[in-house]
């Protein structure tokens, strides 16, 4: 793994990190991986038993939703009272999907993935943008996703929630221009994880399918998911994402966009390559 960069904050106490979304997946890998290279790192899940998981390994673990404004500002107070009122770097990690037709997603339900996928996101970059502020530098990576840059079928709530998620934090990575604090965006196409599981349980909790004329549809994507979940040779694992991250942390020149995975990078470039009918052709085909 690389080793961590020599800036002078680092010669008498460890970086300091804050990662979401650590139950499982992408940020419980991140978590301990950053841990063994030497980083203070605070995890956060929503189960108390996660919780405890994370502590046996001998991380900081906390409980946080981002759809509840009192666990994001109680994290927060939590961590800085832990780091003495710094914080060296922010990952924000934990989201949901739901998978569905847009027409068979309720308001109320759309509401929820955005509270849970952009509002509580942008609520815990705003309480940790003026401690970073206030020491000169800080790095903020959020996950998003291959799916925050192009669209795709029957992903539309997931889809919406990160094309806003880009849309919002570029802006403000464009705005933290010589305050020390970089912005970065980790945008992976399939990870290993219980992502998938987890959304399908959503379809069958939010959408009713068989009142919808798309339900012959809902029923192949049953299928679909459960092949999903096994290996494939298109998905890759959590240290994927972590080799990026660990170039947006340390790096003297963190990039704007990290792609990860072979699908993810094919897409992106018909994307700026295709004329966008046959680009949308392309990825209704692939959907």
């Amino acid at each position: 793994m690389q080793s961590i960069e020599k800036h002078p904050e680092n010669m008498t106490r460890s970086r300091t990190i804050l990662i979401t979304g650590c139950s499982s997946g992408i940020g419980a890998y991140c978590a301990r991986a950053l841990k063994q290279d030497g980083w203070t790192v605070f995890a956060t899940a929503r189960s108390p038993a996660d919780i405890e998981m994370l502590q046996a390994d001998g991380l900081a673990a906390f409980y946080m939703d981002y759809s509840k404004s009192a666990s994001i500002s109680a994290l927060v107070e939590a961590v800085l009272i832990e780091t003495g009122g710094t914080l060296d770097a922010l990952y924000n990690n934990g989201a949901y999907a739901l998978p569905g037709a847009v027409e068979d997603i309720p308001v109320a339900t759309l509401r929820e993935q955005f509270d849970a996928a952009f509002f509580g996101w942008h609520e815990l970059t705003q309480l940790i943008v003026p401690v970073m502020r206030a020491q000169g530098h800080g790095r903020i990576v959020h996950c998003s996703s291959i799916l925050g840059l192009l669209p795709m079928k029957w992903r539309g709530a997931y889809v919406a929630a990160k094309f806003a998620l880009e849309g919002l934090m570029l802006t403000q990575r464009m705005e933290l221009k010589g305050s020390g604090i970089e912005v970065s965006l980790i945008e992976p196409g399939a990870i290993e994880s219980r992502f998938t599981s987890h959304a399908f349980q959503q379809v069958e909790r939010y959408i009713d399918v068989e009142k919808s004329v798309h339900r012959e549809v809902y029923r192949k994507l049953v299928g679909q998911f459960s092949l999903e979940g096994r290996r494939s040779r298109f998905k890759l694992g959590p240290e994927a994402v972590y080799a990026v991250l660990k170039h947006a942390l340390e790096s003297p020149r963190p990039k704007p966009h990290y792609l990860v995975t072979r699908p993810a990078k094919i897409a992106n470039f018909a994307r700026r390559f295709l004329s966008a009918r046959a680009l949308y052709r392309v990825l209704a085909s692939q959907s």
